[in-house]
Order: C-alpha cells, then sequence, then structure tokens
C-alpha cells in the first residue's frame, strides 16, 4: 500500500502541531515511520488519506465498540446539534444517561460526567482524598490513567519506593504522595500499605489493563485488593475507561464479580465523542460540590452533543447484550488462528485475551505485569505491525497497548486478518 498523502500531511502538521500530533502514541515513534491519515471510516474499516482500506482493531482505542458511524449515534448527535451544541446549564438528557449508566453498573448510585478519562481518574483521586482525609495513592506500574500529575509517575528503584516524576512538569511533591505497585502481585502491595499505615487514600488500577498490552487479572489478585483495602480503610477506584460497557453491559464489575468503591469510565459511554465519567456510592459522592467540599466542574461536561451519543449508545447495548458475547467469541476466534499461524511460523510469542481485548507480545514468557511486557522483542513487533499495515490490517502502534475489536468486524474480516498474519509471520 501507497501512503504518500498521509506522509505529506504529517510532513504538514509537524510545522504547526507538536510532534504533529494531538496525542503522542499517534506519532508512530514507537513503531517508526510516518502516521496514517483517517480520511473517514465505516464499520470495520478506516480509510486513509490515500484511498486504502484498513480492518480496523483500535476502534478509536475503544469507544466504537459497534464500530465506526454507527447509524443511531450519527443520527441522535445531528438531531441534537440541530438545536445547540452547548448550554453550560443542566439538561434532561444527562439525568437520562446518568439513570440508565447507574442501572447497568453495580455498586454506584450516582455519577459524575467529564469530558476525558484523564479527567474522571483525576477526579476520582481528587474525591477519594476529600472523602478518606488522607494524601497518598497506590497505583500499578504499567497502569495508565491519563496525563495528570498523580499518574505520570514510573518506579524508583523497586516497588516499594516512593514514585519519581516519569515526565518533565511533574514535581517531587505530587511524586511523594503515588506509591508504586507491581500488576499482579498482591504482596507488593501489602508491602506498601504496611509501610504508609493510615496514609493511603485509595488504590487505583486498571482491573483488565490495557496500556502495557491486554493484562489479565490472576485469579485471587483483585480479590486480594478489595480485602485489603477493606482491612485498611481503602478505597479501591477501578479505572474503567478502556473496560466500562466493553467487557460486560456493567463492565469489569460485572465480569470479573469484584466490586469498586469508585469506577471511573470513559470511550464507550461517549460513543465516539469526548466523555469521561466517575461514579461511587451516595455517601461518597456526596463529598463532591456543590453538595459536598471536594471541588470538580467543567463547562462541557455532560454537553448535549456527547451526551446524546453516549445515551444512544448505551440503550443499544443495554438492550442487545448478546453484542458482548458476539464480540467475546470474535476475539476468541482471532485469538485460535492468530496463535496457530504464529505458531507454525515457529515465532516465540504469547497471546493474552479477554473479552473484546487482546494483544500480542513477542516473548517468551507469560506476560502479567509490565516488567513482563517489557521483556517483549520490539524489534519484531514493528516489523510485525508494519507487515501487518501493508496487508491492510491496521493494529495498534505500539507493543504496550491492547487491540480493541468492534462488532462490526466479520469472521471473514477475521480470517483476512489471520491470512495476513500469516503471510507475515513468514517474514520474521
Amino acid at each position: 500500500m501507497i501512503y504518500k498523502r498521509s506522509s505529506a500531511l504529517f510532513k504538514e502538521a509537524k510545522e504547526y502541531i507538536p510532534g504533529g500530533v494531538n496525542s503522542p502514541v499517534r506519532a508512530f515513534n514507537a513503531v517508526g515511520g510516518d502516521p496514517i491519515f483517517v480520511k473517514y471510516a465505516k464499520g470495520a474499516y478506516l480509510y486513509d488519506e490515500d484511498d486504502n482500506r484498513l480492518v480496523d482493531y483500535i476502534a478509536s482505542w475503544g469507544p466504537l465498540i459497534l464500530g465506526h458511524a454507527f447509524q443511531p449515534v450519527i443520527d441522535a448527535v445531528i438531531e441534537k446539534a440541530k438545536k445547540g451544541t452547548s448550554f453550560g446549564m443542566p439538561t434532561q438528557i444527562e439525568t437520562e444517561i446518568a439513570k440508565l449508566a447507574v442501572n447497568m453498573v453495580p455498586n454506584i448510585d450516582q455519577i459524575r460526567f467529564v469530558n476525558s478519562g484523564t479527567e474522571a481518574c483525576m477526579s476520582a483521586v481528587r474525591l477519594a482524598r476529600g472523602f478518606s482525609g488522607k494524601d497518598k495513592i497506590v497505583k500499578f506500574a504499567g497502569c495508565y490513567h491519563g496525563h495528570s500529575d498523580s499518574f505520570l509517575i514510573q518506579a524508583g528503584s523497586g516497588a516499594v519506593t516512593f514514585g519519581s516524576p516519569n515526565s518533565p512538569g511533574v514535581t517531587q511533591g505530587t511524586a511523594k504522595d503515588t506509591l508504586l505497585a507491581v500488576y499482579n502481585d498482591l504482596s507488593s502491595v501489602q508491602e506498601l500499605v504496611d509501610k504508609n499505615q493510615n496514609e493511603i487514600a485509595a488504590i487505583i488500577i486498571e482491573p483488565v489493563a490495557g496500556n502495557m498490552g491486554c493484562i489479565i487479572p490472576n485469579k485471587g489478585f483483585l480479590e486480594g485488593l478489595r480485602k485489603l483495602c477493606d482491612e485498611n480503610g481503602i478505597l479501591l477506584i477501578f479505572d474503567e475507561v478502556m473496560t466500562g460497557f466493553r467487557l460486560a453491559k456493567g463492565g469489569a464489575q460485572e465480569k470479573l464479580n469484584i466490586n469498586a468503591d469508585i469506577v471511573t469510565f470513559g470511550k464507550v459511554i461517549g460513543g465516539g465523542l469526548p466523555v469521561g465519567a466517575f461514579a461511587a456510592r451516595k455517601e461518597i459522592m456526596d463529598f463532591l460540590a456543590p453538595t459536598g467540599p471536594v471541588y470538580q466542574a467543567g463547562t462541557l461536561s455532560g454537553n448535549p452533543l456527547a451526551m446524546a451519543a453516549g445515551l444512544t449508545m448505551l440503550q443499544h447495548l443495554n438492550n442487545n447484550q448478546e453484542v458482548f458475547k458476539s464480540l467475546e467469541e470474535k476475539t476468541a476466534y482471532l485469538h485460535k488462528g492468530l496463535d496457530k499461524v504464529l505458531s507454525n511460523a515457529g515465532l516465540t510469542y504469547v497471546i493474552n485475551s479477554l473479552g473484546s481485548m487482546i494483544s500480542v507480545h513477542f516473548t517468551n514468557e507469560p506476560v502479567i505485569d509490565f516488567a513482563s511486557a517489557a521483556k517483549g522483542n520490539n524489534e519484531m513487533f514493528k516489523k510485525y505491525f508494519h507487515g501487518m499495515l501493508a496487508e491492510g490490517v491496521y493494529l495498534p502502534p505500539s507493543a504496550f497497548e491492547s487491540y480493541f475489536l468492534n462488532d462490526a468486524i466479520t469472521y471473514d474480516d477475521l480470517d483476512f486478518t489471520i491470512n495476513a498474519a500469516a503471510k507475515v509471520a513468514k517474514t520474521l
């Protein structure tokens, strides 16, 4: 395939936009080459500026669970736009989507809408600190909760030390209140809790991680976190920006049968528009302004276009729950097919999948946390990515990102993808 126009557009973009992109992963730094510029998309397919058609496995990083340009969502947005795009005042549709979300998700009484997953996670942590009266949080190496200062922290000399800033602009003062643990390692969390008694407000985690590839929680890990939080007066925050309304109608809480104290949402809840949200029991949400002292606000929060898109998407998923089974079956089919062709090629690899999330790691050991994900052969991944792209398959341009299937993908598309992988595997 030829990407001449995309390359020219990227060259122009770099003159006016830092790095030529408005989100770093789009720049292809992890895989090399120039990013693809999209002209339009429909169903399971992206169509780029050079008129190439690509089978899409990122679905805008998760929200387009039913495929691109899903007609009921498009119609809802158009109709709502005719009546105005934003008012900075309450609208009835905000209550409609809030009521539906609360009914779909277990263990929440109220929900507050924001404009992104980053805002949702940032606000959830502030709420947890305000509710508990404690300052420190525990996060897990490799879990991404947006780009607010508290989350841009990497492990220092080990999982039981204070974090150190992972980005210039994040202060040491912020970093000292963020403690780093190891995903799927309950003992690393226990050690942090023991060393910081009565100082930890919350533990925040992606219940199924998607930002180091798809990483599945080991049996008993989340249950152990829940018990640890209960025993120590710590709030458990599930970052369900990726998993919410994707793994099940009630998200990872329902799928894995684990209750969190605060849950954050994004992606699917916006139906393709910028939306985030955080939710909890009423006693916790009562601490939010204007009812309580914890301040959070946003002029465009709950804007009618985003609410129309999100409400339509959630209504469809709530009324058609066979979508989740369909997606799981398609992902299992893809997993089995990729496993066969990569094995036949004699490659060393691991495939992780759960629900409609899946990732391929070129490594010879189980991928259960960030350290094991980082041992993957990135040079092989780069070749695999570009080989698949040349065959007409668009994968996440990073070894540390999950694929997200959308239900517009057909079994013919899956066979096309598996056959492409077979061709590429022979060249690796």
